[in-house]
């Protein structure tokens, strides 16, 4: 008897309301979507008043899944407008009791050897690999900005009262701001999204220390749960974590790079994701001459056809070249590693919450 094939991921989710928050309401949302080739992950946190912040993160979480599922065209085009779509329901239930209200959207697409992380707000993404987390999200908050411009440092901003303020959430405006971008897996990659009622308690050292244990992905949401707890739980709380096992091929799509500008409209993004560049123009340009070379001049079709064919290969291949060097080392420096002593470690008895 054959034993069962070790599946390409496993995941674990736990959402908490936290020790500090006023009638016990969590508005905090989570998504985990298995689909054929990978999953769908996401964590929202949301805003405007108790019912308003729950049902904000909710209606995202719904749209986001539909909008992907029922979606056409490559995944980081379907991501985005699916992100949109999110955004589409959060605004258009802010009215009456419900003005004002918002919320923060991180997902996560697993596709074949590739995740796609879309962004909006200040809910975070990390990446275990080797030993090493690093940070794939840049929060979007008037604090993280001070950090980024020198002005703070980040022990500063995780103890600043205007922490929790963000700059960009779903249901603000129309056209939503986000970023886009992937990277290539690894077998023995762990991914967490989480909000920033755990990301703000518990530092990148604590966590980094906490996801390289080697327990199953649900324990270790426990843990991170039991950890913000023990930190005074002052925000609801939710840690997801991805576990990926086996390699697989990269998607046919290029990967799109990860911008230092921060969050683009998207309209603007769709626009760059479709390839409307220089390169592209100009592979159009050299098939449309070669066509027309060979209709004006038959007598040379073939080495017309040759040439223009030729220019094509070069092309392409130098793109695609392009494309795999700039996802050979996606990450940059870590933000914690196991190598660098933490503090104290927290609680790591599996408790329920209080």
């Amino acid at each position: 008897m054959r034993a069962p094939a070790t599946p390409s991921l496993t995941s674990g989710l736990l959402t908490d309301v936290g020790r500090q928050r006023q009638g016990g309401v969590n508005q905090d949302a989570a998504l985990a979507l298995d689909l054929p080739q990978g999953g769908l992950y996401a964590v929202a946190d949301g805003m405007g008043g108790h019912a308003a912040g729950e049902l904000a993160a909710n209606l995202a979480l719904d749209a986001l899944s539909q909008h992907y599922l029922d979606g056409r065209g490559a995944p980081p085009h379907r991501l985005a407008q699916a992100v949109q779509a999110a955004n589409l329901a959060v605004l258009r239930h802010a009215v009456g009791e419900y003005v004002g209200m918002g919320t923060t959207l991180l997902a996560a697409l697993i596709d074949r050897g590739a995740v796609l992380i879309a962004h909006v707000g200040d809910s975070r993404a990390y990446l275990l690999r080797g030993g090493e987390l690093h940070r794939l999200t840049e929060d979007h908050s008037w604090v993280a900005e001070q950090v980024r411009l020198g002005h703070m440092t980040e022990a500063e901003a995780r103890d600043h009262q205007w922490r929790s303020v963000v700059s960009n959430a779903l249901g603000g405006e129309e056209r939503v701001r986000l970023e886009l971008h992937g990277l290539p897996t690894q077998p023995g990659d762990r991914l967490l999204l989480c909000s920033d009622g755990l990301s703000s308690v518990v530092t990148d050292q604590e966590l980094c220390a906490i996801l390289a244990r080697p327990l199953p992905p649900d324990t270790i949401t426990r843990l991170l749960v039991n950890a913000a707890n023990d930190g005074g739980g002052p925000d609801n709380i939710t840690a997801l974590i991805v576990d990926i096992h086996r390699d697989a091929r990269l998607p046919g799509y290029a990967l799109p790079p990860r911008r230092e500008d921060g969050p683009m409209y998207v309209d603007v993004l769709l626009t760059t994701q479709r390839g409307n560049s220089l390169m592209t123009y100009l592979l159009l340009m050299i098939a449309y001459f070669t066509l027309l070379g060979i209709m004006l001049v038959p007598e040379r079709r073939s080495l017309i056809g040759l040439l223009g064919t030729s220019l094509l290969l070069v092309l392409l291949i130098g793109q695609r070249l392009t494309q795999r060097r700039r996802t050979q080392h996606p990450l940059g420096a870590p933000a914690a590693t196991l190598g660098v002593p933490a503090p104290a470690s927290p609680r790591e008895s599996v408790s329920q919450p209080r």
